[in-house]
């Protein structure tokens, strides 16, 4: 009984008002989350996706329309069919801008959050390599689910089941994976300085000693593998589940910027303080309905993640609904980067001097801090260090940015912090790699780099 009583603690009698003011809050939290995503979205469009950007929307849509006729506007659904222009886009991030803040002040919260979901499904639809991560699709999910957000029991279910399995999933890729410095606890000495965009913390954290590392991925593994089963706990462990999680969160928001994830992951763990209540007949018919529809996506996500066999249809299923992003499968970092190479454009008029261009927040001049930029993503610095995973020869994106620089295009080069050519573009741009590491305590640079090889030769629009 003793230990009854301490699983589920005391348990107050909440209002239905209360109940109600703890979803709006969390409906509001939602809403603040949407405007930083589209802020960030309009500030960079016009550089990245814009008519003169390094891939343009339009261009996509046109291409998508030639290969899949009809079937385009469904493998990419997005409002931008309607009127492919700069205009057109800039209206969508401005109009999400506004439902988003109706979320966050109260007024008609899920109509609000209804319209930002259509909106955000439809910049990301045209987004490319730029608008593929995560957190993009986890802002879709959660903002499907708070169209319907009550504190009914199935409802507040389906909530901390996308919490189980977005932490669950990142835990299991790692050991399916089976990467080497999971295995052996080694992944966070590198994760601090590899990571694509650290903190100035994380330069402290790399100085720790492993001892101090291989524990941490030991918290890692046990927040990520074992705290999410204790979500569907009784109150009190449910709720020490969540401040776990919630800790877990703010020591990775603190020691790299990963845009607004952490802080909608925390948001995601309001569920598991809300405390249900009866479901009102006339919503259950489309409680059932949505349960069924997320239980059977993301079963079939979890046999996907564990190499089972799809049942018959399986494949379809995903397939269609895949595009939609309201179902997703989620794990960061499966495999740890051990080495961090760094690509530095340059340009020369020449071909014999050469002068670098600097972004704003990637690694590039060794005496410059990390930076603390979230909740905002600077996309193409991101890019940058998925590029030097790879060639350019895989990664059209980087030869388009290339011909925009040779171009002069101001809507590119303003997603730069410095332009080594401001009177006129260079004749010539390269790519160089330099294997970037932390310095240790006592040197003067936060960085130290060497030479390691040509990214892309150097080219000239003739």
């Amino acid at each position: 009984m003793s230990g009854t009583r301490f699983a589920w603690g005391w348990t107050p009698k909440l209002a239905p008002q209360a109940r109600i003011a703890s979803v709006r809050t969390f409906l509001r939290l939602l809403g603040a989350v949407y405007f930083v995503a589209f802020v960030s979205f309009g500030v960079q469009a016009p550089g990245l996706l814009g008519s003169r950007g390094i891939l343009p929307y339009a261009e996509y849509l046109k291409a998508v329309k030639d290969a899949l006729g009809a079937a385009g506007y469904w493998n990419v659904p997005t409002l931008l069919w309607l009127l492919p222009s700069d205009a057109a886009m800039k209206a969508v991030w401005l109009t999400g801008c506004l439902w988003a803040l109706m979320a966050v002040f109260g007024r008609w919260q899920r109509p609000a959050l209804a319209v930002c979901l259509v909106l955000w499904l439809s910049l990301c639809a045209v987004g490319q390599d730029f608008y593929s991560f995560q957190w993009d699709v986890l802002l879709s999910e959660a903002g499907f689910l708070a169209i319907f957000a009550a504190a009914a029991p199935v409802r507040i279910f389906l909530f901390r089941w996308l919490l189980f399995r977005l932490m669950f999933f990142s835990g299991t890729v790692k050991l399916l994976s089976h990467d080497p410095t999971w295995r052996n606890f080694t992944a966070l000495h590198y994760h601090h300085f590899t990571q694509p965009l650290p903190t100035p913390l994380a330069w402290y954290m790399e100085q720790l000693p492993m001892w101090f590392q291989k524990a941490s991925v030991g918290l890692v593994f046990a927040v990520e593998l074992a705290a999410p089963f204790l979500f569907f706990a009784p109150r009190r462990i449910r709720r020490a589940a969540a401040w776990i999680t919630i800790a877990l969160q703010t020591l990775i928001l603190l020691t790299g910027n990963y845009t607004f994830f952490n802080f909608l992951t925390i948001a995601l763990c309001m569920w598991l303080f809300i405390e249900p209540e009866a479901e009102c007949h006339p919503s259950r018919a489309v409680t059932a309905s949505l349960a069924a529809l997320i239980g059977v996506l993301s079963g079939l996500l979890c046999l996907q993640l564990f190499s089972v066999p799809l049942p018959p249809g399986g494949d379809t299923a995903l397939r269609l609904a895949d595009p939609l992003r309201i179902v997703n499968s989620y794990g960061l970092f499966a495999v740890m980067t051990t080495t961090r190479l760094e690509i530095i454009v340059e340009g020369s008029n020449d071909g014999v001097t050469w002068l670098a261009y600097e972004f704003p927040y990637k690694p590039g001049n060794v005496n410059r801090p990390p930076p603390i930029v979230e909740p905002y993503q600077p996309r193409l610095d991101w890019q940058m260090w998925f590029a030097a995973l790879g060639s350019y020869q895989n990664n059209r994106w980087f030869v388009n940015f290339v011909l925009r620089l040779l171009q002069g295009e101001p809507s590119v080069l303003r997603l730069l912090s410095y332009n080594p050519f401001p009177q006129a573009p260079p004749k010539y741009v390269r790519a160089v790699t330099y294997l970037y590491t932390f310095t240790h305590s006592g040197e003067r640079a936060w960085w130290a780099r060497e030479e390691s090889g040509k990214y892309l030769p150097a080219v000239s629009l003739r």
